[in-house]
């Protein structure tokens, strides 16, 4: 045991020493580097910004000596001011500068190049501005600062303006640098003044402010010559971490653990007193630095792993050798078990196989009793239906009878009149007969394709008459909901009115179907009760149409609520239904891409509510579909 810790404490040492190496080597190489990017974008951007300078350094001293500025601050009347401010100009715009103008040895500006402009400078006093003083000594005066006036910052070159060997004002060209350091800005770039206050920056939060504290004479002095319109000149907040060679530190920006860290290195500009300040992010060194050092990590464990499993694999090779006679011999039980297990799994395959086949031979005979009861139940209807219709067959026959005896007494007395009167009433008589076995033909035929269209007028006054006979004595009331009005409204219906037509998109067939099963069950809920009514209402909305049918029953109970639409499921006694006709006619509203619902009144008794997509389709006028025909009220 000692001697496996003491050499696992080896192996630690081993990889500290290694991991340590590997993160000194890969910061000091990524430090080179970032120092030498740095050293080459300083380069490339103070060529840049001296080229500039440069440029512009005779432009005031050009401008100085041309009589025009000379003979407008000899004698400033209107006529040689206006002259200068016209040369000024011309000569600001073909040099491309921000601003020219000259300024009176009292420091009055009395010419500018933006002398037409709201901003001009004409007027203005500069007695307090360093490059003014400068240039009124007879130096060159250089200067940044934000302007009195225009409020944008530039850099100011100024030269004293000589006649006669007297300083007789200054000539002025003001440059914008906020150019700086727009090509390349991938990485912080400033420039700060004599003071150390940043003025050009490529993060813009840095501008206006100090590398380090400032005294309090230079904030005075600041402050004084307006350099930059008086604002607070607070410090950046950088602290410096590392200080390297050649004017180069590790600093970081902000405060916290998660403050960026720079490699800040600095060089002067010269002539102005400016130094240019390169801030390198640290980042993709550290990780280069960490990825070195973990990869180095694993790459000295994968050594040692190795070297432990070459070792282990040595051990190994002679238990293999021990292990194979060991493995020969359980095959073998291996292969007996297998084959035991393999005529049990046999055996039980075949039992799965004939329970399959008794399933399916099961499904198949209960698919075909579903089919015969729903052709039961369809039978049942036509039953109930075929006595409504043998009802309403009777009265009509006797009629004809007693019309036809009539008739041939008439004919034999030669009450000529009276007969035709009767052959009338025979001809209205059997019209009435064949549309109630009409009613019976179109329940019995074929159901039409899906997508048909089926008025819903017409399909209520149809179900109404299959169901004549049980109507007697059950007040049943027909309203129209209008949806499609502002305001919506509810209009009782007779035989007389005219209604707008509302057309559902199901076939008639099925409609009507659907109509019969809701209206014979609600006419089963009032059976033997006092004032049996049954009221049909029709909801026109923009996309659909509802159709609802309440009665005024005992409602639906609560445990009968959530199996009310399954199939064979009924609550009537032995052979009065068989629980499908909510089932076919939900389905019914499902295949037409309606639904069917229904849910107890607030005053009580039961509603079921059909829903189905509206058909805009339009219709020949006057037919008969248009209308309801609502039947006799009866009490």
């Amino acid at each position: 045991m000692t001697r496996r810790l003491a050499l696992l404490f080896a192996l630690a040492i081993g990889l500290a020493l290694v991991c340590a190496l590997a993160w000194t080597l890969a910061w000091q190489t990524g430090i080179d580097a970032l120092r030498l990017n740095a050293a080459v974008r300083g380069d490339r951007t103070t060529a840049a910004l001296k080229s500039t300078l440069e440029r512009y350094e005779s432009l005031p001293y050009l401008v100085g000596a041309h009589p025009l500025v000379q003979d407008a601050l000899a004698d400033p009347n209107p006529e040689r001011v206006a002259a200068a401010n016209r040369y000024l100009e011309d000569v600001n715009r073909h040099a491309r500068a921000t601003t020219t103008y000259i300024i009176r040895a009292d420091g009055i500006c009395i010419a500018a190049s933006n002398w037409r402009g709201t901003d001009s400078f004409v007027g203005v006093e500069y007695r307090f501005r360093p490059y003014f003083i400068e240039a009124a000594k007879g130096d060159v005066g250089r200067f940044f600062g934000i302007g009195t006036i225009s409020r944008d910052p530039g850099y100011y070159i100024s030269q004293p303006v000589r006649r006669n060997g007297q300083i007789v004002g200054v000539a002025v060209v003001k440059l914008n640098l906020e150019w700086f350091p727009g090509s390349d800005a991938s990485e912080p770039l400033l420039v700060t003044d004599d003071h150390g206050v940043i003025f050009l920056s490529s993060v813009p939060a840095w501008k206006y402010r100090t590398v380090r504290p400032l005294p309090t004479d230079i904030v005075a002095s600041i402050d004084r010559t307006r350099q930059y319109a008086r604002q607070d000149i607070p410090p950046l907040p950088a602290s410096v971490e590392r200080v390297l060679e050649g004017d180069a530190d590790i600093v970081r920006i902000g405060s916290g653990l998660r403050a960026p860290r720079y490699l800040e290195t600095r060089r002067a500009l010269g002539e102005p007193d400016w130094h240019l300040v390169t801030m390198s992010p640290v980042a993709p060194v550290l990780d280069a630095a960490r990825n070195a050092t973990i990869m180095t990590g694993f790459g000295y464990v994968s050594l040692c792993l190795l070297a432990f499993y070459w070792r282990m694999r040595r051990a190994r090779v002679r238990e293999v050798v021990k292990s194979r006679a060991m493995l020969q011999k359980a095959y073998a039980m291996l292969n007996d078990r297998v084959a035991e297990r393999t005529a049990d799994l046999s055996q039980a395959n075949e039992s799965l196989q004939r329970e399959v086949a008794e399933r399916t031979r099961t499904e198949q005979e209960l698919r075909a009793t579903q089919d015969e009861l729903i052709q039961a139940s369809k039978l049942a209807a036509l039953g109930q239906m075929a006595a409504g219709i043998t009802h309403e067959l009777n009265q009509p026959l006797a009629a004809l009878r007693s019309f036809s005896d009539n008739t041939r007494v008439f004919l034999e007395r030669g009450q000529y009149d009276a007969a035709h009167e009767n052959l009338e009433a025979i001809g209205s008589l059997t019209e009435r007969m064949g549309k109630i076995v009409n009613q019976l033909k179109l329940f019995v035929g074929r159901a039409k394709p899906r997508g048909q269209r089926s008025p819903v007028a017409r399909a209520v006054r149809n179900a109404l008459a299959l169901l004549g006979k049980r109507l007697d004595g059950v007040r049943v009331e027909l309203t129209l909901t209008d949806g499609d009005a502002a305001d919506v409204t509810s209009t009782p219906l007779d035989a007389h009115g005219e209604y707008p037509e509302l057309v559902a998109q199901c076939d008639d067939l099925r409609l009507e179907q659907v109509l019969i099963n809701l209206i014979g069950n609600a006419l089963d809920a009032v059976a033997g009760l006092p004032g049996p009514r049954i009221v049909i209402d029709v909801r026109a909305l923009p996309a659909t149409l509802e159709i609802s049918v309440r009665d005024n029953g005992p409602g639906i109970p609560s445990e009968v609520m959530p199996r009310l639409f399954e199939p064979f499921f009924t609550t009537k006694e032995m052979g009065q239904g068989l629980g499908l006709g909510l089932a076919i006619s939900s389905s019914i509203a499902r295949d037409c891409g309606g639904a069917l619902t229904a849910h107890n009144a607030e005053g009580g008794g039961a509603v079921f509510v059909l829903t189905l997509k509206r058909s805009r389709m339009n219709a020949a006028a006057g037919d008969a579909a248009g209308e309801i025909d609502a039947p006799r009220v009866r009490h």
